[in-house]
């Protein structure tokens, strides 16, 4: 079987890399006009389906043939990149904000400005990411950080033009604000997480004295305030001091050992309960909700972009020459079908100028001469739709083989089974010229096409069985 090299979707992708190699190829048609794309549209005609099914091949037929497939493994990994360095930062801030909080053990600790150290802009992130997924796209700071850091890593445009892509479909479908969810709350888990175990070792590595400090509150709301926030914590099993030993905080920062164990196990429950484990349930939510939104991804076929492209990729055509007949600006390269035939074996001349077709076996349809680029574009839509078995081409080398003529050779090719190329001999008894014609066999040989000087004709009717009778 002979085929020109081709760019023809094999390459097996995600629904959501399909839905993103599209919006892609939409995203720059927008913007640069529509691309070359008459063979990406026959063969998402000749691939079936309906429209969407149709756009989504041939984007990723264009995809693959202008290089965009090739860069998506790189955009995937700059995100991957950006998210891993995020995390690092994270677990660093969360260590540095355990030394910050805590000190040195010199100094009694506050329990009211440690807390407000290791929890205050946790909930406060914690309340504006409700607010912007509520009311936003819940996005924020440390989203949008991301979305830099991702395009910073893409090496090439066209990745970066991925990770744009991306992030407009994401944010169009309301999808984006719950991948995002999962990346901020996975960030602070992993603040809040270093951070306790920081704390903890601290707590083990040095003697620390805690009091609480206020000038405006007394003690009775210390009492009120150590028994809020540690009844969370007491439900899974964190002890909480009683009413005299907060009263007593105040007065003996370096209690005794017991009481400092006490303080020091019902500050780490405060953090668990109060941090980690918000941050764990709000970041499973938005796990669940990301991989269910992503099941609802879609193109939006409404849009400009794929609007257009209804009228080539639907087309109301049917099978010429076999259940109606062509239109009459066709008729110069409709198929006339013999007896029996099923477009098994055709014969097509490109830009002949002799006296044509030669005298034909049944089985053989005739295509005509190719002329001109309606013909062409006729003839390539009726055999993308209804390749044949065998395909001859004739051409007559006393003409040069330019590019045009090559190119529309490869496009014949990738619709038949099997191409070869007659070479015909010269006509009225005139010599073909030798340097032409070797000329002819390098660019075949290039392409690669076989090229039949002996009985073509033959081999079209029967195949290879001709050949050996």
């Amino acid at each position: 079987m002979n085929h020109a090299d081709q760019p023809v979707p094999t390459i097996s992708l995600t629904a959501p890399e399909r839905i993103l190699l599209a919006e892609a190829v939409r995203y720059q048609e927008e913007r640069s006009g529509q691309p070359d794309d008459a063979e990406a549209n026959r063969q998402a005609r000749a691939a079936g389906g309906n429209f969407r099914q149709r756009v989504l091949f041939r984007a990723q037929y264009l995809a693959q043939r202008d290089g965009l497939l090739d860069v998506l493994p790189s955009a995937h990994l700059a995100r991957r990149l950006a998210l891993y360095l995020l995390f690092i930062l994270a677990v660093v801030s969360g260590v540095l904000l355990a030394f910050t909080t805590l000190g040195n053990g010199q100094r009694p600790i506050n329990l009211f400005w440690t807390l407000s150290g290791l929890l205050g802009l946790h909930f406060l992130t914690l309340l504006a990411w409700l607010a912007l997924t509520v009311f936003g796209n819940g996005q924020g700071a440390l989203g949008r950080l991301w979305v830099w850091l991702a395009q910073k890593f893409a090496h090439t445009s066209q990745a970066s033009l991925l990770g744009i892509v991306a992030a407009q479909l994401f944010s169009r479908q309301k999808t984006g604000r719950w991948l995002l969810g999962s990346m901020i709350h996975g960030w602070w888990f992993l603040l809040l997480f270093s951070s306790l175990l920081m704390v903890l070792l601290l707590f083990t590595v040095r003697r620390y004295g805690f009091v609480w400090e206020s000038t405006l509150l007394s003690g009775d709301a210390f009492v009120r305030l150590t028994q809020i926030l540690g009844a969370p914590p007491a439900l899974l099993g964190f002890p909480t001091p009683d009413p005299d030993t907060i009263h007593n905080t105040a007065d003996k920062p370096l209690a005794a050992a017991e009481t400092r164990r006490l303080w020091a196990l019902w500050l780490t429950g405060v953090v668990f309960a109060w941090g980690l484990l918000p941050r764990t349930l709000a970041g499973i939510f938005c796990l669940w909700r990301w991989q269910y939104s992503m099941k609802r991804l879609d193109i939006d076929l409404s849009l400009p972009g794929y609007a257009v492209l209804h009228d080539k990729l639907m087309p109301t055509s049917k099978r010429l020459g076999i259940n109606d007949a062509a239109p009459d600006h066709y008729e110069s390269i409709s198929f006339t079908p013999h007896r029996g035939s099923h477009n098994d074996a055709v014969l097509v001349g490109i830009e002949l100028t002799r006296a044509w077709p030669p005298s034909l076996p049944d089985n053989i349809n005739d295509a005509g001469i190719l002329d001109d680029s309606t013909q062409r574009k006729h003839l390539l839509e009726q055999l993308t739709r209804y390749p044949p078995a065998r395909l001859l081409i004739a051409c007559d080398p006393q003409r040069s083989p330019d590019r045009g003529t090559l190119a529309l050779i490869a496009e014949l090719a990738r619709c038949a089974q099997e191409t070869r190329i007659w070479l015909l001999p010269a006509a009225d008894s005139h010599v073909v010229d030798e340097e032409r014609l070797a000329s002819w066999r390098k660019e075949l040989d290039r392409l690669p096409l076989s090229y039949d000087d002996d009985a073509p004709l033959l081999w079209l009717a029967h195949g290879d069985r001709g050949e050996t009778t």
